[in-house]
This record gives C-alpha cells, structure tokens and sequence, in this order.
C-alpha cells in the first residue's frame, strides 16, 4: 500500500502530495485491517444487543477494559441455535473490519456461542460418545472402497462448491467415470433428514458402488447436518461405501468417524476414489509394448520352426518308396525268422520225444501197482487184529459198567426217590409234606403225593 506524509500547512504547494478524502482514508485502514487479521476468536461479554429488522444483529462485545463493535448479519445467525442476549458471555469468531460510514472499526462475525464448550460443542461431544458407545465407529464395520469404482454417487448441494470441485478432479483424473449428483441441502434444519433420504435412496437406486457426502467448509453451526444422529445412522446403515468430506482439514464431523473413509476436503475425496487417467494410460502402453514385444518374439520362433520344419520336409512319392522298400525288406526277414522258428521248434519236439521215450513211466507203474496191493494186504489184516483187541477190551468194560450202573440195582427191587427239582432224597427230613416225589423203578416212575412221614 502506498504511504504518504503530511505537513501541519494545509496548503497545496507543489511540494506537498494531494491530501486523502476522509473516504479514501477508511478504504485504505479497512483494507488495511483485513489484510493484517485472518479469522480470529474473541472473549467477551455481550451488551446493547439489536436485532433488527432485517435480521442482521448488532452488538458491543466488551471486558473490563475495552470494548468492540460487532456485527452478524442475518445469512450467518439464522442457523444459529443460541439467542444473543444482553449480558452472555460469548466467543465470536470474526473477521476484523472497518464501517467507512463512520470510521468505526468492528469485528464481522460468523459464529457465536457461550464461552466454555458451547452447546453446539456440548451436543457434539454428547452424540459422539453415544454412538462410539453403540459401536457405529467400531472399524470392523468399515466397508473397503472399491479401488475402480464403476459409478459414483454425490450426496451434496447442487449449487455449493463441493460438486464443483469433485467435478473439477474427476473431469483431470478420471473423465470416463459416471456421477450422479443425489441434491440435498446441506445446511439448516432440514439438511440432516434430506442428506438422510438421499442415502438411503442412493442405496435404492443400486447403480453407484461408492457414495461422497459432504460439503464445503464453514462454521461449526453450518457443519451441524453432518453431526446430526440420523445422518449417522443413515452412513452406518448404508450398503454402499461411503466417503465422508465435510468442511475443511481441520473440521472433523460426527460423519468423519462413521463413514468408511474420511477424506480431508471433496476435492481430496474425489482424488481418492478416482485412478489417475494419466497413470493407467502409461499403464496401459507400457503393457501395449510388452505384448508387441511377446508378439514379435512369438512370431520370430514360429518362423524359424516354419523354416526347420520346411527343410525336413520331403516329397511324398520319395516317402513312399522308401516305405515300400522297407516293407519289403521286413517281409524277407520275417519269412527268415518264421522258418527258422519252425526248425527249432522240430528239433526241440524230436529232443522231447526221445527224452519221453527214455524216462517212460510204465514200469513204475507196474512195480508202484505191486507194492500197493503188498501194503492194502497188510493194512487189512492189520485193522482187523486191533478190531478185535478192541471188541474184547469193550466187552470187559460194559460188563463192569453194568455191575457198577443204578439200573442193575433197580432191577433188584430198588427204587430211587426224586423231589420236584429232581435232588434225589437220600434223607427222610428233605420230604416235605403234602408236596410231590418222583420213584424211579427198572422199568418206569411214578408220582406221589407225601401224606405221612414217619421217622425211624
């Protein structure tokens, strides 16, 4: 910026610069201020709070020692949960400017909550810890991204920034891949239910196999959809992978720790979902050269085969004769080998029949036959001597079994006595009264009934 300097005469004099208007002046110092300050956050307390008409609100942030302007206009507080009121204590983040109408410098803010964690931080930490504790950021659930994805689906606003730059990549990197853009508000109230519907109709439609949600960068209020529990849900429950990339770097949305991926900015995701279109066309030739190369070394082998199998080759009527000139060849030999056989084979049939002649077995038989007839001789007188010896020996010991045997004492008169179990009753106290016996005499048995037993 281009600086001057000025005398206490106020007359032109051609050796004084032109004097700066009033307007030129607050331009200057105002650009000046937003030049020298990116966004800051500032502590204060809020008084002569004015909401006006318009919807935009003016206020005084102050300490005990100072005090600043501030203003919020109405596209920045309408999403606001938290109410301005006199008295609050706050932090705002803002953007150092100036008003030129009055020279007044003031702070131009796009977000304010109550100082400590705010209720926005408050909420968000509360539905973090609530999910991690129902598992949707447990990463056994994480579904792989497709390294080629076949279509793409886009869960964002149709007019913001996001889908431009997802574009804006795809189109460098990956022209040839389909997208289809599921519109949904991304920021106020009803963002988080549509950015739900939308999942849950990209999963419906079937064509994509990897989802992006997301959106360009703002304040934590305009970031509020994406940490939303039904937005959570809805990624948790998807079927299709998704890439969650809301804000900037460093905004980390409830959606980053339930997608499959978390992608710093849209632009980043699209760079990780789409391959390089430059890599695989280099890819591509350097395969291309291979097969030219396996193609030219393949045609080279069966050339020269070609050649070898040509030189070999020889005229069919010269293959023929020299076939018949081989067989008949083996027809003479096997004539030779033929009569040859059959010579030895009569020689080794007169050799045999002599042999048979010498060793004829007839007199054997003749003597074996004699010897037999000696030795059936022999073995019938034999058998008819111990046939005897035993019929005498089995005479004698009938004679004593007989002597010895019950039988031969019943046929003297005497009888023997049975109970029921077949004992026999050798004494007069094993009767028992009124029960059966048995008597077995020589020639049979009979049953009775004890009535009486006398004991002698």
């Amino acid at each position: 910026m281009q600086s001057y300097s000025h005398s206490p005469n106020l007359s032109r004099t051609s050796a004084t610069p032109l004097a700066l208007s009033v307007t030129e002046l607050n331009r200057q110092v105002k650009s000046l201020l937003e030049s020298s300050f990116l966004t800051i956050h500032v502590e204060g307390e809020l008084s002569n709070v004015v909401k006006a008409s318009s919807g935009h609100w003016y206020f005084t942030l102050k300490d005990r020692g100072a005090q600043v302007r501030c203003a919020m206009f109405r596209n920045r507080n309408q999403y606001l949960k938290y109410q301005a009121k006199n008295g609050d204590k706050v932090v705002v983040r803002a953007k150092v400017s100036l008003y030129p109408g009055r020279g007044d410098y003031q702070l131009i803010c796009d977000y304010i909550e109550e100082s400590g964690i705010g209720s926005l931080q408050q909420a968000y930490e509360a539905l973090k810890q609530k999910l991690l504790q129902q598992g949707l950021f447990d990463p056994a659930f994480k579904k792989p991204i497709p390294t080629h994805p076949q279509h793409l689906g886009v869960i964002t606003s149709p007019t913001g920034a996001a889908v431009h730059d997802i574009l804006t990549v795809l189109r460098r990197r990956f022209p040839s891949l389909p997208v289809t853009l599921f519109p949904t508000a991304v920021q106020g109230a009803e963002a988080a239910t549509q950015i739900a519907n939308a999942i849950q109709l990209a999963n419906e439609d079937g064509r994509c196999d990897v989802l992006i949600v997301g959106r360009g960068g703002g304040s934590l209020e305009d970031l509020w959809p994406f940490n939303e529990e039904v937005v959570a849900h809805s990624i948790f429950h998807s079927h299709i992978p998704i890439i969650s990339a809301v804000g900037h770097e460093v905004d980390v949305s409830i959606a980053d720790f339930v997608a499959d991926l978390r992608a710093a900015t849209p632009s980043a995701a699209a760079e990780l979902i789409s391959p390089d279109q430059q890599q695989i066309l280099l890819r591509l030739q350097q395969i291309q050269q291979r097969l030219i190369q396996a193609w030219k070394r393949n045609h080279q082998q069966q050339q020269q085969r070609l050649q070898w199998t040509r030189s070999r080759l020889r005229h069919p009527g010269d293959k023929l004769k020299e076939q018949a000139q081989k067989l008949d060849d083996l027809e003479l030999r096997m004539r030779r080998a033929v009569r040859h056989t059959i010579e030895r084979q009569q020689q080794q049939f007169s050799q045999l029949q002599q042999r048979y002649q010498r060793c004829s077995p007839s007199p054997r038989i003749v003597a074996g036959q004699q010897r037999k007839d000696e030795l059936e001789h022999r073995l019938v007188s034999l058998m008819q001597g111990l046939l005897k010896q035993q019929q005498l020996k089995l005479s004698g010991l009938a004679a004593t079994l007989n002597s010895v045997s019950p039988l031969a004492t019943l046929d003297r008169g005497y009888a023997i006595v049975q109970d029921d179990a077949g004992k026999v009753i050798q004494d007069i106290n094993h009767i028992v009264m009124d029960g059966s016996i048995e008597t077995r005499l020589s020639n049979g048995r009979f049953l009775s009934t004890v009535t009486q037993v006398i004991k002698e």
